[in-house]
């Protein structure tokens, strides 16, 4: 098993004000040649947004957009007529395919969000973009994976095109899990959202996160009641 620890006190960040990000790899003005992407995962970014903060519409194209809220909700509106609030529970994906404009703000103008945007370079080139989003229960993935996003049928997520998979476990001090590949020597990248947990003797705390790949399993720990995401990708890029 090959692993790298991606510390919560070494990502990138900037502000500007009414937006707060964290960089898990090179975005915008920061750039570390260590952190460019982890398979086909290329940006994961943890913003926080002030209320009435907004992305102004912007393109993007060939590029699996996943997005999901911690706190607070999201207005997403793009150019296929896709419109939504995404709020906490909430995932939503966007395949920008052969290109899409869209804007995302902070769906209250006093209240702050904060959320997950990760990406994901796509299976396949140049599909017609779509867009997507589900509400997920909470309890449904206490001490257990919830698949959200994936292209299998069986897993009765949000599709995305790529041999990928999101998972979000809730997992309560002194209980261990493990994780089993979708896809046969997949990497998964694990972050801890909240709480702490230990894999393969590391202990891991909050934001921090942990590049696993080369199995096609392993276990974790919690060290404290934690709130995980696991992000299964193809290693080649």
């Amino acid at each position: 098993m090959k692993t790298t620890i991606f510390k919560a006190s070494d990502r990138g960040s900037a502000d500007y004000g009414w937006l707060k990000p964290n960089y898990y790899f090179s975005f915008s003005n920061y750039y570390n040649p260590q952190r460019i992407h982890f398979g086909v995962l290329r940006v994961l970014n943890d913003d926080f947004i002030m209320g009435g903060g907004a992305f102004p519409s912007h393109p993007h194209d060939n590029m699996e957009i996943v997005t999901i809220p911690l706190t607070g909700a999201v207005h997403h509106k793009d150019n296929t007529g896709g419109e939504g609030i995404i709020k906490a529970g909430d995932v939503q994906i966007m395949s920008a395919g052969s290109g899409i404009l869209h804007s995302e703000s902070n769906a209250s103008a006093t209240d702050p969000l904060t959320l997950f945007q990760i990406w994901v370079f796509p299976k396949i080139k140049n599909i017609q973009p779509r867009y997507d989003q589900r509400t997920f229960k909470v309890e449904d993935r206490k001490n257990k994976w919830q698949i959200v996003v994936s292209p299998l049928e069986k897993d009765d997520a949000l599709w995305i095109n790529q041999d990928a998979r999101f998972a979000l476990c809730n997992l309560d001090a002194g209980q261990e899990i493990s994780y089993q590949n979708g896809f046969e020597n997949n990497g998964v990248f694990l972050v801890v959202i909240n709480g702490s947990i230990e894999v393969d003797g590391i202990v891991l705390h909050k934001r921090d996160a942990f590049g696993i790949s080369e199995t096609n399993a392993f276990k974790i720990k919690a060290s404290e009641d934690a709130e995980l995401l696991a992000i299964e990708v193809p290693m080649g890029v």
